[in-house]
């Protein structure tokens, strides 16, 4: 930037999109600012100033701009406290009554820019906090700037290449209030615009309405398929003994997966769990399954060739959709946070009750392999351009360990043993269920509810919890190993110092009757 450029900026006076400052140590003004100009709130798409060392009426101020300084202000766009990252450079311009330092920030397309979770803009001359409807205006730019990809319109695809007739006859009552739907006498391409599905500006169904309801949707994204194989052994280099494809549109391939899954994969075999009772057990938990396929096709990169893998081999199952993980989702912060690369497909298979975008489909999963006595689902969320994840059978070696019920944990049936801990601990005495014993032994070392429920032979998850684990837990018992989320695909339970001094005297009270 010249010196004439520099002054010709500063004649403009301190508008919306300049700001002029003496200070050189106020970083929290310095980044509201750069702030404020990436949101661009007017919409002007002009670049924004932020000078130091000149004063408000637009003199220079005699600052000399030193190495130290022009680190300080560059590295503020990557010291992480303005999400997304903004987009500027810092230059010093030399005059003759001192140095300027020349902040130049680009307004940015992800809107809203946010400092320490706060959103700034620029109001005239003066520099704010976005209020509610003022992010919102933001959002819906951002939206409409840079949509994803189900939400662009197919060029080449025309109304006739979508199923109208379902659409009308079965998508749109679930999808749009029953009285709404009754008073909405608009031509059919405005009804389907205003569900994503359709582009008036080109006259042409989205790839949402393509992927949810084309007549041929591998035409328009060669890669839109399923493909399942059977190998023997435990690589694909083993002979394929069974192989399918699924093609065609999710509303008409979804139910086919679905029953594919139930009735082509899951197999199930008796297990003992005691000398009189016997547990089936299947190969694969089908909810499991089922969700991780739904997230699959919910979250995949429909303009790659790749199709969605379901791999079988002798005693796993690979499940790979082309895609990594999509926007605010990163491996450090994987599953805990979620974002969807195809928003309305999402939206889409929601109402369609496929899933619940609820973000614990994972936690549900992982919970689902452990009751069924398998190894957790293994994530692979370092791949660039696709992501993966590994089921495996349940565990041979650990079948019988779980499902013997020894002597040691045969539940409290005697009375008498019963009085004297009601004696010893008549606190504990209300909620003393006969299976106390059997649960604070299990409990020595870190056990899952399955585990634990496996060995004391119960069947009802939902009465087990609500008998057993809740009044041990609220007596203190026992703890879980992750207290602030009790739903979490790990958790375990194990003794307090309390449950040790109960299960001591347990111990002691059935030796001396014994």
């Amino acid at each position: 930037m010249t010196q004439e450029e520099l002054r010709e900026i500063i004649a403009t006076n301190e508008n919306y999109r300049i700001e002029l400052t003496t200070s050189t140590g106020d970083m929290d003004k310095f980044q509201e600012a750069i702030c404020a100009f990436a949101n661009d709130m007017p919409g002007s798409r002009k670049k924004g100033y932020l000078l130091i060392g000149v004063k408000n009426n637009g003199q220079i101020d005699g600052l000399k701009v030193d190495d130290a300084l022009m680190k300080k202000i560059s590295g503020i766009r990557s010291d992480g406290n303005i999400l997304p990252l903004p987009v500027m450079s810092t230059e010093k311009v030399v005059t003759e009554e001192g140095d300027v330092l020349v902040v130049e920030v680009t307004p940015s397309f992800d809107t809203p820019v946010r400092y320490r979770g706060r959103t700034f803009i620029r109001i005239g001359s003066r520099r704010d906090i976005a209020s509610a409807e003022e992010e919102r205006i933001l959002v819906e730019r951002c939206a409409a700037s840079l949509p994803t990809f189900d939400t662009r319109p197919c060029r080449e695809a025309k109304l006739d290449d979508i199923d109208v007739d379902t659409i009308v006859r079965e998508y749109m009552p679930k999808a749009i209030d029953e009285e709404t739907l009754a008073n909405d006498k608009r031509p059919l391409k405005e009804q389907l615009a205003s569900l994503h599905l359709f582009n008036m500006q080109w006259d042409c169904p989205t790839f949402a309405a393509l992927i949810m309801f084309g007549r041929n949707s591998k035409y328009f994204m060669p890669g839109a398929y399923i493909q399942y194989v059977h190998f023997k052994g435990s690589t694909n280099g083993g002979a394929i003994l069974n192989e399918r494809r699924f093609e065609g549109c999710l509303y008409k391939i979804l139910p086919e997966l679905e029953n594919f899954i139930r009735d082509g994969i899951i197999t199930k075999r008796p297990v003992p769990i005691s000398i009189l009772r016997e547990k089936d057990v299947v190969n694969y938990p089908y909810k499991a399954l089922r969700e991780l396929m739904m997230n699959a096709v919910m979250h995949r990169d429909y303009q790659a060739n790749m199709p969605t893998r379901l791999y079988q081999y002798d005693n796993y199952i690979e499940i790979m959709n082309p895609g990594g993980l999509y926007g605010q989702a990163r491996p450090e912060n994987f599953p805990h946070v979620n974002d969807y690369r195809n928003s309305v497909v999402a939206g889409m298979m929601k109402t369609l009750n496929y899933v619940n975008m609820f973000n614990h489909g994972v936690g549900d999963v992982q919970e689902l392999m452990k009751e069924n006595n398998s190894p957790v689902a293994e994530f692979n969320v370092n791949y660039l351009t696709a992501f993966s994840v590994v089921v495996r059978e349940p565990n041979e070696m650990n079948l019988p360990k779980l499902a013997q019920v020894k002597e040691d944990f045969m539940p409290i049936d005697n009375q008498e043993v019963i009085n004297k801990f009601a004696k010893n601990f008549p606190d504990l005495a209300q909620i003393l269920p006969k299976q106390l014993c059997a649960v604070l032994r299990v409990c020595e070392k870190e056990t899952s509810l399955s585990e634990i429920m496996i060995t004391l032979s119960a069947t009802s998850r939902r009465s087990f919890v609500r008998k057993v684990i809740n009044p041990v837990l609220a007596a203190n018992l026992i703890k879980n190993t992750h207290p602030d989320n009790p739903r979490h695909p790990l958790q375990k339970y194990l003794l307090t110092e309390l449950g040790l001094e109960v299960l001591k005297l347990l111990n002691e009270l059935q030796s001396d009757k014994n």
